[in-house]
Order: C-alpha cells, then sequence, then structure tokens
C-alpha cells in the first residue's frame, strides 16, 4: 500500500514539506519557517506596545498651551479690561449726574437762607412766613430723599443693564481685511459700461447684485456678480441730462424693490423721486417737486428721503400723494438738536428709529419714532479727524446690535460707534487719501451682504471696493 503524499510547498522556503496554516494571513509555512514567522509577529508586537507606551508618556507631558488657549486667555484679559473701562466710565456718569443735584439743591438752600436771614435781621415776618419756610425745609428734603432713591435704582438696574448690552456689543465687534477688492469701476471716470463717474450711492440684493446710482453718467447700472462691466437699467437715453419720463440728471441714490420688482430713484437733479419697474422698464414719478438727496425704505414700505433745501426728512408710504410726514428736522437749517445742516444719507432701524448723516454738523443724529428731537450718536465734537470726531459723514448703517457704521468721507475711512460711546474706531481706510486697496478717496455710500462683506462706494476713485468679513 502506497504512503499518502500530505506535503505541500512553504510559502518562505518554496520547498515540498509538511506544512502549517497561519490564520492571520492565511498562508502556509513548513515548521522552520513557521517558528520564524510566530517569532517575527512577537517582535512586532513588542515594538507597538512600546510606541504606546512613548505615545502615553507624550500624552502624560503634554500640557494646554495651544493657540486657541492663548486666544481665550487674550479674550479673558480683554473683557476684564473692558469691564473695567466700561463700569469706571458708568461710575464717573452717576458721580457728575449726583455731583449736578447737589449743587442745585445748595443753590436752592442758599437762596431760601438768604431769605431768611433777610427777614430775621428786618424783624419783619408772620405765621405766613414761617410755613413758607417749612415747606420749602420739608420740600428739599423730600426732593433729596427722592433723588438718593432714583439714582440707587438707576445705578442697580438701568446702569447694570446698560454696562452689560456695551461690553457685549464690544466684545463681538467684527473685523475685515484691510486690503480691499474693487469689484465694480476703478478703470478711470468715464460712460463705458466697465466704468463710473461720480457714483452717489449703491444697493445690493440678497444676489449680490449691485445697483449703482452712476451720477457723472446719469443712469442707474446693474452689476451682477462676478461680471466685470454693468448694464443700464435706468436713465441712460440720450447724452447729457434730460427730464422725460425715460431719463435722469444726476441720481444720486437708488434702492431696490424686491417686492414690485422696481427700484426707486432719486433723481436730484429733477427734483424728483422716480420708481422703474425692472420688467417692463416702465418709469412713473413717486415724489415731486423734492430737493432729493438720499433715500431708504423701510420693511413696511415707507420711502424716507432727506431734503437739502429744507434739511428735513419725510416719510410717504408707497403710492401716497403730497408732501409725506415730516419725520426729522424741519426746524431751519441749524446745529440744534432738533435741526439739520445739510442732510444726507438715511438709515431706519426695526424700530423705525431714523438715522441721518447730519454733514455740515459733522455728526450723525438719531431720532426715534415720533420724537421731537434727536440725538448725537457719533461725532458732534466739530470737524476733525481724532476718533471723536468726523468730517463730512456720509453714508451710515446700523446693524442688529445697534452699532452705526459711518462713510467718513473727508477722513477717508470708514468708522463705528457703538451708541453712548465717546469715540469710534476704524474698521477700514484711514491710511490717507489714496486708490491703494488699503486706501479710500472720499467714501460714500456703505452696504453689507448676507455674508458680512463690507461695500463701500469710493466716489474719488470711481470705484466700488469689497473689504470681506475675517471674524
Amino acid at each position: 500500500m502506497a504512503m499518502a503524499n500530505n506535503k505541500k510547498q512553504c510559502f518562505v522556503c518554496n520547498k515540498d514539506k509538511i506544512i502549517y496554516p497561519c490564520r492571520g494571513c492565511s498562508k502556509e509555512f513548513c515548521f522552520e519557517d513557521l517558528t520564524k514567522h510566530l517569532r517575527n509577529l512577537n517582535e512586532d508586537f513588542n515594538t507597538i506596545v512600546n510606541d504606546y507606551d512613548q505615545f502615553r508618556e507624550q500624552i502624560n507631558q503634554k500640557q494646554p498651551v495651544s493657540s486657541s488657549m492663548k486666544q481665550i486667555d487674550q479674550w479673558e484679559k480683554k473683557s476684564i479690561e473692558l469691564i473695567q473701562q466700561t463700569a469706571q466710565r458708568y461710575r464717573n456718569i452717576l458721580i457728575e449726574k449726583e455731583r449736578k443735584g447737589l449743587d442745585k439743591l445748595r443753590r436752592k438752600f442758599d437762596e431760601i437762607t438768604e431769605k431768611m436771614k433777610k427777614v430775621q435781621k428786618e424783624n419783619e415776618f408772620n405765621e405766613m412766613d414761617l410755613n413758607y419756610f417749612k415747606d420749602q425745609l420739608m420740600e428739599m428734603k423730600k426732593h433729596s430723599e427722592s433723588q438718593m432713591e432714583m439714582n440707587s435704582n438707576e445705578n442697580s438696574q438701568i446702569f447694570i443693564e446698560k454696562l452689560s448690552k456695551r461690553v457685549t456689543q464690544k466684545l463681538i465687534l467684527g473685523k475685515w481685511t484691510q486690503n480691499g477688492s474693487t469689484i465694480c469701476g476703478g478703470n478711470g471716470e468715464g460712460e463705458e459700461l466697465n466704468q463710473l463717474s461720480n457714483p452717489g450711492g449703491i444697493f445690493i440684493d440678497k444676489h449680490r447684485n449691485i445697483f449703482i446710482a452712476d451720477s457723472g453718467n446719469d443712469r442707474i447700472v446693474r452689476w451682477k456678480r462676478n461680471e466685470n462691466q454693468g448694464t443700464i437699467v435706468a436713465g441712460g437715453n440720450g447724452r447729457g441730462k434730460g427730464n422725460s419720463l425715460n431719463q435722469l440728471d444726476w441720481p444720486t441714490d437708488v434702492i431696490f424693490d424686491e417686492q414690485n420688482n422696481s427700484i426707486i430713484i432719486a433723481d436730484k437733479g429733477n427734483r424728483r423721486v422716480m420708481r422703474w419697474f425692472l420688467n417692463t422698464n416702465q418709469p412713473e414719478i413717486l415724489i415731486h417737486n423734492i430737493s432729493c438727496c438720499r433715500l431708504t425704505m423701510d420693511e413696511f414700505g415707507f420711502v424716507y428721503v432727506s431734503d437739502l433745501e429744507k434739511h428735513e426728512v419725510r416719510r410717504w408710504k408707497m403710492g401716497e400723494k403730497g408732501e409725506g410726514t415730516l419725520v426729522a428736522g424741519g426746524n431751519g437749517r441749524g446745529d440744534q438738536l432738533n435741526q439739520f445742516n445739510v442732510p444726507t444719507f438715511v438709515f431706519v432701524d426695526d424700530e423705525q428709529s431714523i438715522y441721518v448723516s447730519d454733514r455740515e454738523n459733522h455728526r450723525v443724529m438719531k431720532w426715534r419714532k415720533d420724537a421731537q428731537e434727536g440725538i448725537v450718536v457719533a461725532g458732534g465734537n466739530g470737524r476733525g479727524e481724532n476718533l471723536n470726531q468726523l468730517n463730512h459723514p456720509q453714508g451710515i448703517l446700523v446693524d442688529h446690535e445697534g452699532r452705526i457704521y459711518v462713510a467718513d468721507s473727508d477722513n477717508h475711512r470708514i468708522v463705528r460707534w457703538c451708541e453712548g460711546d465717546e469715540e469710534g474706531e476704524i474698521i477700514v481706510g484711514g491710511n490717507g487719501q489714496g486708490n491703494e486697496p488699503n486706501q479710500l478717496f472720499c467714501p460714500l455710500g456703505l452696504s453689507f451682504d448676507g455674508e458680512g462683506n463690507l461695500y463701500v462706494f469710493d466716489w474719488g476713485n470711481d470705484r466700488i471696493q469689497r473689504f470681506d468679513f475675517i471674524i
């Protein structure tokens, strides 16, 4: 009987021997090579164990010193400093308020005391005089107690709320790249479709189409995203100025009404506000005989127009005829809180508060709904270039946190103010007049897109610059 042949070829030595399978690699080895294979596996495993041990030591020695941790430390330090500065500022406000109250009370007290001395010296007084002095003393005591109680309540409630709001505003401030990108114009002043001439105002829709009041060319142009030239959507009919329905004369501002697919235009040279329907290219006059400078629209469909001659801002419901409703100014030219001196750009927030660039008073005013006078929220310290001053402010925007962005035109910079602050901060520009990417030349209009990028109407350079949002 023949012997069975149970030999096969070894994976390593390739010789016919009795072989043994390895379940891990599914290969077959002779006894000698299997022994070597298992020894190698054991050595590899020991190497992995050593690598794990070394990595464990690295983990145990590692300290949390990442760049994020450093940023948190910087944020903590900045927050503490900001809280301390804001708290001290409001302490000073309270001290000054109480000092004025005490000074007024002292003057009243000295006045009554002089009367008492005079009556006593002349020895001419009766029960009525005594009752008068008693009443005056009681009234001063009540006033003093009530003032102290009011200051105490205000300190513990209103002031703390204001302080918290101010700190929160400053801690979440955004930043933008300091070098802008030219996205419209920038090819010199001219009338070609890739050029602009003394542009006035801009409007950016949700698709990032940019509508431009191309004042010097008496037209409105629309630049679609990533296009290198614009399209005329209003005006531009015939060379030079014109007052026909299909012509414009130095248009200074434009807004896009998405609901009606129309644009609303401040046709300044023709003293009228126009509406052009984009789908039919049919124009109509909305407001007659007004020295319209700039305009805006609120969420309720009201159109607000600044009037250069009357130094006021009026509001119209879309389609409303007549003189509209006076909402700010209208008390002649001046620098009082109920006056303007050449109001230009207008912004309306969700509460229908109106912000106005009071150009020749070098300040921005806020008029709350139905208010009889405004408050200064930026500038108001004379013409200048210090951080508490403005120099012919123009375009304005207000974000949802109440921070105010101003085109500080003759300082060639964009500044941001938090309401109640004594000075603003430069966010772009401020590097002198020029046409470099980090410079501006008399900026006028401002706008944000949905991603927070800032668009600046760089009037003197006949271009629109975009500064990308980075934080």
